[in-house]
């Protein structure tokens, strides 16, 4: 096998096979990559293997961060092979899983085999073979569902009888030793969560509370659990801190006063996503476990919480946003909307470090990103790349928005045909009353011309393109590729210096 031999290998774990008991060992992570690798190492020799892997994440569903990645890989032509543990790692849904196999992967290109299930698309011809693969994908589809279905009605019938069933304890309780499903005060931890609801009731804010808590050093909860050996996580600055956040989630979660909320959200499908149930269908256990704060006081929090305007958050998102990052806490920075719209370190208010960006122009740091990253490339011999690649990037729009523009003016001429003949009829008495297309006649050309307006701006483009080369100023979908495929993070500081970590390219 040659040495540019391209390999994906994909694993995944449900959380229904962890949550149910029903996981076998050799369904794991670790078991599945071994499994791979040594499966790889016997009948390929200097091949490059990709990982792509689905933790905690249902079959059912394909809208899977890894399996999107390893898709998205395959449609770019970087992978030639996928391999995985069986084909119920790469989906349940053997309607879907049976389109992959027998569509879209030879269409693609791409080499498919199943390890377990003795399966490789270079050796298989269709036929018989092929039914046993439907037919096993159709198990795993059933399996799975029936799956879903007794784990749901478990986990229900836990709830309803009065268990604790969430796999960790809230701040300030820990599970019963005698127990894993009461809940029992962890004093130390609960001493905090008093202190921060006697704040509330003074009338601090959740900010206010965070920075409190942050100038008078109280730990916050994820150093409890490390003191406890219960996780091992390093802050991304100095030090853990409060924030307002995690405040809030303390101020409004009922767990304090004794009681139990579940039955929240619901699925419509085995792995279709959650959607938020009225509050008014939650069901709720009642003095289920020792309180921390009282009834009283809780309530009095929730009525003086929230009063505040709230502002309607923008629909826009800057480019930068998720790559700068406050080179003194090392958090994130938050985008602000406005006449002048700026990055902000949200941790300066609740920490209290005054070394934390306060207000950094978006502007300015747009414009001193771009001009790094134009001669970045032109160092690093990217441009040229970058630029063919952003070429047929507009070339291939271009061909769709055309097949659209073809697409719509055979609907207008339909709308047309169908006018005249409805006109025809009515006036040869054969239609009690006339139907005029008109109305959508006006909307199908409105249609075109938005799509033609379209190709327009992309010839604009693409020869813009081919006069000047790389064109980054005023093109925000280039720039937004660019800035994620070669920056890595944009540290910055409140004096204004920048500093851009690149990309390892390989």
């Amino acid at each position: 096998m040659e040495n540019n031999f391209r390999i994906a290998a994909y694993m995944r774990l449900s959380k229904a096979d962890e949550d149910g008991k029903i996981k076998e060992e050799s369904n794991s992570i670790s078991m599945q990559r071994i499994l791979i690798h040594r499966y790889i190492a016997s009948h390929f020799a200097g091949c490059q293997i990709i990982e792509y892997l689905d933790d905690g994440f249902s079959g059912v569903s394909f809208d899977r961060p890894g399996v999107q990645r390893l898709l998205e890989d395959a449609r770019n032509e970087k992978i030639d092979c996928i391999i995985v543990k069986d084909f119920s790692r790469f989906g349940r849904d053997y309607m879907e899983v049976g389109s992959y196999l027998e569509q879209i992967f030879p269409f693609l290109g791409i080499r498919f085999i199943s390890i377990n299930d003795s399966f490789d698309s270079a050796s298989s011809q269709g036929g018989i073979g092929d039914l046993d693969v439907n037919f096993k994908n159709l198990l795993y589809d059933f399996y799975s569902k029936d799956l879903s279905q007794k784990v749901k009605a478990s986990l229900l019938a836990r709830k309803e009888s009065g268990q604790y069933v969430s796999a960790n304890a809230p701040f300030g309780y820990e599970k019963a030793a005698d127990d894993r499903h009461m809940l029992v005060i962890c004093e130390d931890e609960a001493e905090v969560v008093r202190k921060i609801f006697g704040f509330a009731l003074q009338g601090m804010t959740s900010s206010q509370i965070a920075k409190r808590l942050n100038l008078e050093n109280v730990p916050a909860p994820v150093e409890f659990k490390i003191r406890k050996g219960k996780t091992s996580r390093k802050p991304k600055g100095d030090r853990f801190y409060w924030s307002s956040s995690i405040v809030c989630s303390i101020l409004r979660n009922p767990v304090y006063v004794g009681d139990v909320e579940y039955g929240k959200t619901e699925k419509e499908q085995a792995g279709g996503r959650n959607v938020l149930k009225a509050r008014a269908d939650w069901k709720v256990v009642r003095n289920h476990h020792a309180p921390i704060v009282t009834r009283k006081a809780f309530w009095e929090v929730q009525k003086n919480r929230g009063k505040g305007v709230r502002k309607e958050r923008g629909k826009t998102k800057h480019l930068l946003t998720g790559k700068l990052v406050c080179s003194c806490c090392k958090h994130k920075l938050r985008f602000k909307e406005g006449l002048s719209p700026y990055f902000t370190c949200y941790n300066r208010y609740t920490t209290g470090l005054e070394g934390c960006v306060a207000k950094a122009d978006a502007a300015s740091l747009e414009q001193t990103v771009l001009l790094r990253l134009g001669e970045y490339l032109k160092e690093q011999d990217f441009a040229a790349e970058a630029d063919r690649r952003y070429r047929d990037k507009l070339e291939k729009e271009r061909a769709r928005l055309l097949q659209a523009v073809k697409l719509a003016k055979q609907k207008y001429g339909r709308l047309e045909q169908e006018n005249y003949e409805n006109y025809q009829l009515y006036v040869l008495g054969e239609q009690a009353e006339f139907q005029s297309f008109h109305a959508a006649i006006g909307k199908q050309q409105e249609v075109i011309q938005k799509l033609q307006e379209q190709i327009t701006q992309i010839d604009r483009e693409i020869n813009k393109n081919q006069a000047n080369g790389l064109v980054l100023e005023g093109n925000t979908e280039l720039v937004s590729e660019m800035i994620g495929q070669y920056i890595d993070a944009i540290i910055v500081s409140n004096d204004g210096r920048v500093e851009i970590r690149w990309k390892t390219i390989i």
